[in-house]
């Protein structure tokens, strides 16, 4: 199964399940960065909605997902479901309604209530994943981006990103190849305010950072295009996150 089908299927039934109240589905991350992998990149959609979700609609889109789970991408799917007033009057953290990831799912499998809460809960990610759309989202369905989605302000996406890595060093040795080329991507958008996938993350820190971490950024790049596993010293990754986090935060 391709994620083409897996989102068909999606919107399918999530047109059924809320009807007038869908403003429109969009996806981003690797999939509108032209770069998805079946085997490394899940699949990263937002729901836009008119008005809040009961729980048994919450519960009734999150089963949706869980029945797919067996069929996504290694990496799974990660939803947001967020008010069509939070993406045309942007708020940092977003609110949002419902969110589902791989990183949730333990947590759904134990007690699918505990994603449906009442309360309004925010996201900080949220404003990196509106930028993306508004940088090169695609419809799924519904409205345009443009009818829906305002620009967001450089700040919220920087300070969005910058906690995407600010715990780099420590999870860099149990994930080398994704720290290694998100701060590449983090770094390329401050001082270039160039918005790149993973691979033009890496491409872009061939190209400007200190020729002592060329090899390390192959082996990054590589690991990501085949289905070889980076291995990395703890010497190498700590120089390397010093050095990136220092002209990130500095």
């Amino acid at each position: 199964m391709d994620y083409k089908t897996i989102m068909d299927s999606i919107l399918k039934k999530y047109k059924e399940i809320l009807n007038e109240n869908l403003v429109g589905i969009y996806l981003h991350g690797s999939i509108a960065l032209n770069c998805f992998n079946w085997e490394k990149s899940d699949i990263d959609f937002i729901v836009v909605i008119n008005e809040r979700l009961s729980q048994e609609t919450k519960l009734q889109l999150l089963k949706v997902l869980e029945d797919l789970r067996l069929e996504a991408p290694k990496k799974g799917l990660e939803m947001s479901v967020v008010l069509k007033e939070y993406c045309t009057n942007f708020k940092y953290p977003t609110p949002y309604e419902l969110h589902y990831s791989k990183q949730w799912l333990e947590k759904y499998l134990e007690n699918p209530l505990l994603l449906c809460g009442e309360e309004i809960k925010t996201d900080k990610d949220l404003a990196a994943h509106f930028t993306i759309i508004k940088h090169v989202g695609i419809v799924l369905y519904g409205q345009s981006i443009e009818e829906v989605f305002r620009k967001i302000p450089k700040e919220s996406y920087i300070d969005s990103i910058k906690g995407d890595i600010e715990n780099a060093k420590i999870e860099i040795m149990d994930n080398p190849m994704y720290i290694v080329l998100n701060l590449c991507r983090v770094l390329a958008y401050i001082k270039e305010d160039l918005i790149l996938s993973k691979e033009q993350g890496a491409l872009w820190g061939l190209e400007n950072l200190p020729k002592e971490y060329s090899n390390l950024l192959k082996e990054a790049l590589n690991s990501y295009r085949t289905d070889i596993i980076m291995n990395i010293n703890k010497n190498e990754a700590g120089s390397f996150c010093e050095y990136m986090l220092d002209k990130i935060f500095n």
